[in-house]
C-alpha cells in the first residue's frame, strides 16, 4: 500500500473486508508506551463502511488542538469505540510490553461485538488473544487505526492533563508524561510520584538507581 493510493483511498484496507460482508474491521493502537510516567492507553474503533474521517492520520503528525477535534468527530461517527489501559503499578510489576497487549485486549473487550477482523499498528502482538493482522506504520497508512491512535492519544493526554494539578512540578499538562528536561529535573529534586514507573531507566537514572 503506498503513499499515492492511501491518499487516493484511505479505506483500502477496509474496503477488502467490507466487500466481502464483514463490516466490522477494528483498527487498535496504543499511546505511551516512551513516558516516565501514567498508564498505557489503547483504543480499538469500528467505523461504518464507507465512512472517513477527513483529516484522520496518524496522530503523532497533528497538533492537539488538531487531535482534539478529530477524536470528537470520530466519537460521533464511528460505530463503536473500545477504551483499555493497563496502570503504573502492573508496568513495573509486568514490563511495558506485556501491557501494552493488556491494554489492547481491554480495548477489544469493551467493544460491544466481537469484530470481523482486528487490524494493529506495528509488529504482531503475542498472546493478544484476537486474530489480527499487523501492519508496520498502519497508523499512517489505515483508516481505522489512524482514527484509534487519535483517540488513545487524546484520552491518555486528558488523563495526564487532569493529574498534572496535584503534582505541579512535573510539568504533565505540557509533556504528558514524558522525559522532558523539566519533568527530569523535577524528579531528581522531588522525587517519583505514585504515577511514575520505577522500572523505567528515566526514573532510575533520576534517582541514582
Amino acid at each position: 500500500m503506498d503513499g499515492a493510493k492511501r491518499l487516493q483511498n484511505p479505506l483500502e484496507y477496509e474496503e477488502r473486508f467490507w466487500s466481502r460482508g464483514f463490516s466490522d474491521v477494528a483498527g487498535v493502537d496504543e499511546a505511551g508506551r516512551g513516558p516516565l510516567a501514567g498508564p498505557v492507553v489503547a483504543a480499538a474503533v469500528l467505523l461504518p463502511p464507507g465512512t472517513v474521517i477527513p483529516g484522520a492520520k496518524d496522530s503523532k503528525t497533528m497538533s492537539a488542538g488538531r487531535r482534539e477535534e478529530l477524536c470528537g468527530e470520530i466519537l460521533e461517527r464511528a460505530s463503536a469505540v473500545g477504551l483499555g489501559a493497563a496502570s503504573v503499578r502492573e508496568i513495573d510489576r509486568l514490563n511495558i510490553l506485556v501491557c501494552t497487549r493488556l491494554a489492547m485486549e481491554r480495548a477489544l473487550a469493551h467493544l460491544p461485538r466481537m469484530p470481523d477482523q482486528v487490524v494493529v499498528d506495528g509488529l504482531p502482538v503475542a498472546g493478544l488473544g484476537w486474530d489480527h493482522e499487523a501492519v508496520v506504520g498502519g497508523d499512517g497508512l489505515i483508516h481505522s487505526i489512524a482514527c484509534a491512535s487519535i483517540v488513545a492519544k487524546v484520552t491518555r493526554d486528558r488523563l495526564m492533563t487532569a493529574l498534572a494539578p496535584r503534582y505541579p512540578a512535573y510539568g504533565w499538562e505540557r509533556n504528558k508524561g514524558y522525559g522532558t528536561e523539566e519533568h527530569r529535573l523535577a524528579l531528581d529534586r522531588l522525587g517519583p510520584t505514585p504515577h511514575h514507573r520505577l522500572t523505567f531507566g528515566g526514573v532510575q537514572t533520576e534517582l541514582n538507581l
